[in-house]
């Protein structure tokens, strides 16, 4: 069995790592708009989940590096951040008192500590709103994957290709694409099938999610949503990956060639205005791929709606040259920069010099504060 503290440290790790790993993505891709490359959404998206597997390969090259270390092939290498902050520290990189200072490395250890040995009414605190944020997520998602079910299993069985299954449902007026266990389905509402122009456009639009993966990488991100419901870099991580699916699906089925752009745009305009009459049951069934979404961003001021992101996309899109070229060069730097980062804010393995040095220091200062205090009694005497 892992013990609590190893599993309270990898969670940690993790929260770290969507936090950094979104930082590095963000800056990537404002580099990359700079040097003109605007309507590379595939590749950005693909970044994303490039990214997201970087994080969670990352224990294993952790434990990969512990393992060659303690074998004695790799003792000489030292990429912890805890240790080189200590030797900053020593060398006279800033100024504080170096109990202060330890006590501030100390923080992360003395929290897990805390938590897992229930030490006071704060780490009680901090397991209740952990505990209690997972279950409300997962109840919430437990409800929306019934609502999903139950809306699938009431439409009609229309064609059938492979794992492929295309329903037909009258409680719909958006289509959308979710998966099973074993078959992938995309449910049409039943009034599409008089407008041949709409229907085309919905079922290439929700066939290309299924070529992406999208519905899989849903599927992916709503389970671990109730974990990381505290973590504001995670809820901005799933909404650039559902902005950046969509633009990608848009660019990928134009591009075949087979739809026109004017067709393409009135079927997302029309559909557009069937959201807003859907069903209550369908807008909080998860998890599932629609072609367009009811947007809250147009109720605010001066923000443009995704739906006009998109329309505008599509008008001005370009196609980018050699994307798997650039995804390649780009993910490189990016996955070992993850990578070097889930090994450096690991919790050192054993006393360095560095930090023997700085327990050293600590306890002359505690000593010196002992003397002065025993100096100032003896004059009061």
């Amino acid at each position: 069995m892992i013990p609590g503290d190893t599993l309270l440290d990898a969670f940690i790790d993790a929260n770290i790592l969507f936090v950094l790993a979104f930082a590095l993505w963000s800056a990537v891709r404002f580099a990359m708009r700079r040097i003109g490359v605007r309507h590379a959404y595939s590749t950005e998206l693909n970044l994303l989940n490039g990214v997201f597997v970087a994080i969670l390969i990352s224990p294993l090259i952790v434990m990969a590096l512990g393992g060659l270390q303690s074998s004695g092939l790799g003792k000489g290498v030292n990429v912890n951040l805890s240790d080189m902050v200590v030797s900053h520290f020593l060398n006279g990189g800033f100024e504080m008192k170096a109990s202060e200072f330890e006590q501030m490395l100390l923080m992360r250890e003395s929290f897990v500590q805390s938590v897992v040995n229930l030490a006071d009414w704060t780490a009680y605190a901090a397991i209740a709103a952990f505990l209690a944020g997972v279950a409300i997520g997962s109840a919430r998602l437990a409800v929306s994957v019934f609502c999903l079910h139950r809306i699938v299993a009431q439409s009609y069985a229309w064609r059938n290709h492979g794992r492929l299954r295309i329903r037909l449902s009258d409680r719909v007026t958006v289509p959308f694409s979710t998966r099973g266990l074993r078959y992938y389905y995309v449910v049409i509402p039943s009034q599409m099938l008089g407008n041949k122009t709409d229907l085309a456009v919905s079922l290439a639009h929700e066939f290309q999610h299924i070529r992406q993966g999208d519905i899989d990488w849903e599927i992916v991100l709503e389970l671990l949503k109730p974990v990381f419901f505290l973590n504001p870099a995670y809820h901005a991580w799933k909404r650039k990956v559902e902005d950046l699916r969509e633009l990608s699906c848009d660019s990928a089925v134009l591009n075949r060639g087979r739809i026109g752009m004017r067709d393409y745009c009135d079927t997302l305009l029309s559909v557009c205005q069937q959201t807003l009459r859907r069903d209550r049951v369908f807008a909080v069934a998860v998890p599932k791929v629609t072609l367009v979404t009811a947007d809250r961003s147009a109720l605010r001021p001066r923000k443009a709606s995704f739906l006009e992101r998109r329309v505008t996309s599509i008008l001005s899109a370009r196609s980018l040259r050699h994307p798997r070229l650039v995804f390649g060069i780009v993910i490189l730097p990016l996955a070992g920069a993850i990578l070097l980062a889930a090994v450096a804010i690991q919790s050192p393995g054993d006393w360095s010099h560095d930090r023997l040095m700085l327990s050293t220091v600590v306890n002359l200062e505690r000593l010196d504060e002992i003397n002065r205090a025993t100096a100032v009694r003896r004059l009061r005497d």
